[in-house]
């Protein structure tokens, strides 16, 4: 977690909390993948290719994994009572998160790029 300190020390303290699990969780449960900070949002990496990002807006967690991501889960995403535009989910904070959501599209993103070398996709 030592990698998104200074993020975390940034946001407002009401959500840190819930930032910093939802990060953890995503470390315990895919520790081959790489935690770092880019354009000042944590996210993780595997194999140098971009495969989820997170970021704090003041009613909702965003969970960006890419426009095709976003395609292939819609049905969910609604279906589940969540928002989303063409690049990321948006999580309220005064919803409980949705971490097999959450999972599913970090398992699609991993598998989906397991041989991708570009950091985005095209």
């Amino acid at each position: 977690m030592e990698v998104f300190k200074d993020y975390l020390a940034g946001i407002d303290p009401q959500h840190r909390a819930e930032m910093e699990e939802v990060l953890g969780w995503v470390m315990k449960e895919y520790p081959n993948l790489e935690p770092v900070v880019k354009w000042n949002q944590p996210m993780f990496t595997d194999h140098g290719t971009f495969i989820i990002a997170f970021s704090v807006a003041k009613k909702h967690m965003s969970v960006a994994p890419e426009r095709k991501v976003i395609l292939r889960f819609s049905d969910e995403i609604v279906a589940a009572g969540f928002d989303h535009s063409k690049e990321l989910v948006r999580f309220p904070w005064n919803r409980p998160f949705d971490y097999s959501l959450l999972q599913k599209m970090i398992e699609f993103n991993i598998e989906d790029k397991a041989d991708y070398t570009n950091f985005w996709r095209k």
